[in-house]
């Protein structure tokens, strides 16, 4: 299971490519669809709790941890566009969190 989360964001990537190219504008782009991503994640968190007089409890839990699941492979697709290895860097990143909980 764990080769397909690495090879998806791969072949997201190839996709992305070749549809619509790897320019600047482009990176760019993929970039910014995490801060949509987000928004969805935000949005699924204020339908948990019902912050909405007008339409009350509209999500769940497993509403927002999805969501928040779209934000993640997100990430692993733009860090993939910008020609790094994903599962390289979010190791790195683990690693430095983890030293911090020594």
């Amino acid at each position: 299971m764990d080769e397909l989360i690495w090879d998806t964001a791969r072949a997201s990537r190839a996709w992305l490519d070749a549809a619509n190219g790897t320019g600047d504008t482009e990176l760019t782009c993929r970039v910014l669809k995490l801060t949509e991503e987000v928004g969805e994640a935000a949005a699924a968190w204020i339908g948990v709790l019902g912050q909405n007089p007008r339409k009350g409890a509209t999500h769940t839990r497993e509403d927002v941890a999805a969501e928040l699941a779209d934000v993640v492979f997100t990430a692993l697709v733009a860090i993939e566009s910008l020609g790094m290895d994903a599962r390289s860097v979010v190791s790195a990143c683990a690693a430095k969190v983890r030293s911090r909980l020594a």
